[in-house]
């Protein structure tokens, strides 16, 4: 099996992509999802699967497979968009529609059956080459969608005036003007969705115009002499050498052989503050050069650049459906032929059984068809969840599970891990002693801690970078104890991280103590301190109602000043990795609960937690268990996090509860003749728009 990414274009709501997945999982794809706002469409395929035929199928829906071979032919193509179709349709509306002006406008002329047969000919012609199509490829495939219900209304109220003009020859049979505004007012509908979609998508736009940019690439001719030439980034691989200078945006993800530069990562982190780079110091594709030229080595690039591994969290995130969207996606895949036995209902019982006459039981079966919206139905969670996303990564934010959205209101508890997460990880050396030489045990000392993610063993490399290393075998990492060894000789070394020194608060000191073949041979004493965001961001907290939990493997002593300095409800200390695992399922058995984390020892608990976050600097392990990554590192975002998460669930049961409200009460309305066509038609199109509105608020709403 293979993981294809496909851009689908032509989606304008849920029940297109229903639509689309339908198709997919009848030919055989399996983990189908199907993004209507962005378009992407994600599945995993066999080897022998014809791609050419998917999209050909795909094609028949009425929806276009765009990747980067089919994208140049789109270009050179002329495609009509939906701004486009509707100014068409505009001009010979408008004239139909003049008759609502008389007696203020003359429209004699425009009255009469001939013209209002010419100018709603257009119209037709272009609805249903745009909605018809789409409307008879859905129903071949046994998969009806939104434009059937357009298309109908359309086709009827045309077919009906046809009818009332050339063989009974009646002026009152005469409404080509109905065919024509629901035609217009749908395509303004949908542009008018479009344009506000679009916003809802803008964080992602901006990281993706971030992907593609000119890098200056570094080359040498037969005399060995240095040659700069362009080159588009996406030509770049991995081992290529760039120039990058004061100005520029780094194209590629890299790691800098010469130089220094004052570096802003804005655009991934949130964080505004200039990060100093130089040699050996890693860079991420797309963050920018402010100061400073350097010269690098590109080490990933296309789908395993940072930046892109953001982009696609972001699109995973967006594509998820909690149960509540299920039920509407369930309920829109059955709306189609319910909305057709309604419109049906509609005309029998007004024409048998309320004694309306002809014209106006069609008229108002027409509005029953054109009014429903499933639509709103299918955009609630992904409009919601994509400005929810979009406004988090603006900060550094990444939300990268499903269904990770509803349990942020559940959560009650929530669980910090401590060194590196309420503390800053960034240990310096105070003092350290040893019985054997000492260059010899900053060299052991040096080398074991090479092959650590602890943020211990960080320190420790960076305190004494430089040092000469050792030639060791078995190296292994004990969670929750420290580095063991094996070097050349045969002679065993271990290096515990967990022994401590009384010390006062809010600094934290440490010793850790190396043995050689069982023995103590010497000690490192290393101070930490607590971030200083720490305590406001307990406080906010419990001022919210949550319980703060501290599981650390640091001493009582430790544990006991850091929670009491911080006002931390309850804290646990000298917990192992299993010790950790058990007690965040126990506090789960209760109630829901969050955990925060950045270590190889916290990944367990974090995988096992209603939420698992972790911060930037966190080890691989832990961030791929993480629900949440807050890409600054510190904890400074960690309740705008929280507040983003919990309002974008609020928000999608705002739009499910308007999605719903608005087909209860619009349908019987339009059933009863209280709306015409017309008014239907433009109901309709405003209903997808409101609720993209009200997804949009969450940009600039409150949260935190």
């Amino acid at each position: 099996m293979s993981s294809i990414q496909w851009k689908v274009t032509g989606m304008t709501c849920s029940n297109c992509a229903l639509s689309v997945s339908s198709f997919l999982k009848k030919q055989g794809m399996d983990d189908v999802s199907v993004d209507p706002i962005s378009g992407v469409v994600r599945f995993e395929a066999t080897e022998s699967v014809s791609f050419q035929a998917l999209k050909k199928g795909i094609h028949d829906l009425g929806y276009e497979v765009v990747d980067e071979e089919t994208n140049q032919l789109v270009k050179k193509k002329w495609r009509p968009t939906n701004k486009q179709r509707f100014f068409f349709t505009l001009p010979f509306t408008a004239l139909l529609m003049l008759h609502m002006l008389h007696p203020w406008i003359p429209v004699h002329f425009i009255m009469q059956g001939n013209v209002q047969f010419l100018l709603s000919l257009p119209v037709f012609f272009l609805g249903m080459w745009f909605f018809g199509k789409s409307a008879w490829n859905s129903i071949r495939h046994g998969m009806p969608n939104m434009n059937v219900l357009v298309s109908l209304g359309a086709l009827v109220s045309f077919l009906y005036s046809c009818f009332g003009h050339f063989i009974l020859q009646d002026s009152t049979y005469l409404f080509f003007e109905t065919t024509a505004s629901i035609i217009t007012l749908v395509l303004l509908g949908n542009w008018l969705e479009e344009h506000t979609m679009e916003s809802t998508q803008r964080v992602v736009h901006g990281l993706l115009a971030k992907q593609k940019l000119m890098a200056n690439m570094i080359a040498f001719d037969d005399q060995h002499q240095e040659i700069i030439f362009p080159i588009e980034n996406t030509q770049l691989r991995v081992g290529d050498l760039i120039l990058i200078q004061s100005g520029e945006q780094v194209p590629m993800d890299c790691k800098i052989l010469w130089g220094e530069a004052a570096v802003s990562e804005a655009l991934l982190t949130g964080e505004s503050a200039l990060l100093k780079k130089t040699k050996k110091d890693r860079l991420i594709g797309g963050s920018l050069l402010e100061s400073g030229s350097v010269k690098a080595q590109v080490t990933a690039v296309g789908e395993e650049t940072v930046l892109s591994g953001i982009i696609r969290l972001i699109q995973q995130a967006q594509q998820e459906k909690p149960p509540l969207q299920q039920l509407a996606d369930r309920i829109s895949a059955r709306f189609i032929p319910l909305v057709l036995l309604l419109a049906i209902l509609s005309f029998l019982m007004n024409y048998l059984w309320l004694d309306v006459s002809l014209t106006p039981s069609i008229l108002r079966s027409i509005a029953v068809l054109v009014i429903s919206c499933p639509c709103a139905m299918g955009l609630a969670t992904p409009a919601a969840i994509s400005v929810g996303t979009g406004r988090a990564a603006r900060k550094g934010i990444l939300f990268t599970q499903s269904g990770i959205w509803e349990k942020f209101r559940e959560v009650r508890q929530l669980v910090f891990d401590k060194t590196g997460t309420l503390t800053t990880g960034a240990f310096s050396i105070t003092n350290y002693h040893t019985s054997i030489d000492a260059s010899r045990f900053r060299s052991i000392v040096f080398s074991l801690e090479q092959h650590s993610t602890h943020p211990i063993a960080k320190s420790i490399i960076q305190c004494w970078a430089g040092t000469p290393t050792i030639r060791l075998s078995k190296v292994e990492e004990v969670k929750g104890e420290g580095m063991t060894a094996i070097d050349a000789t045969g002679t065993s070394f271990r290096l515990g991280h967990l022994v401590s020194t009384n010390v006062s608060s809010p600094t934290q000191e440490k010793r850790i103590y190396l043995f050689e073949n069982g023995n103590e041979v010497g000690w490192i004493e290393l101070q930490d301190s607590i971030r200083p965001e720490a305590h406001a961001v307990i406080q906010w907290f419990k001022q919210k109602g949550i319980r703060t939990i501290m599981l650390t493997g640091d001493d009582e002593n430790n544990a006991r000043r850091v929670a009491e300095t911080l006002g931390i409800d309850e804290w646990h200390a000298q917990q192992r990795p299993e010790q950790k695992l058990e007690k965040i399922k126990s506090l789960s058995a209760i109630q829901p609960t969050a955990m925060l984390g950045d270590g190889i020892n916290d990944a367990p608990a974090l995988a096992a937690a209603s939420i698992g976050i972790s911060l930037a600097q966190a080890t691989q392990l832990a961030q791929q268990q993480a629900g949440v990554l807050l890409m600054q590192g510190g904890l400074v975002h960690l309740p705008e996090a929280w507040g983003i998460g919990t309002h974008t669930y609020s928000t999608v049961r705002k739009n499910l509860f308007w999605a719903f409200s608005y087909n209860i009460v619009a349908i019987p309305i339009a059933a009863l003749g209280y709306l015409t066509p017309t008014w239907s038609a433009l109901a309709m199109g405003f209903s997808d728009v409101m609720l993209a509105l009200i997804s949009l608020h969450l940009f600039i709403k409150k949260v935190s």
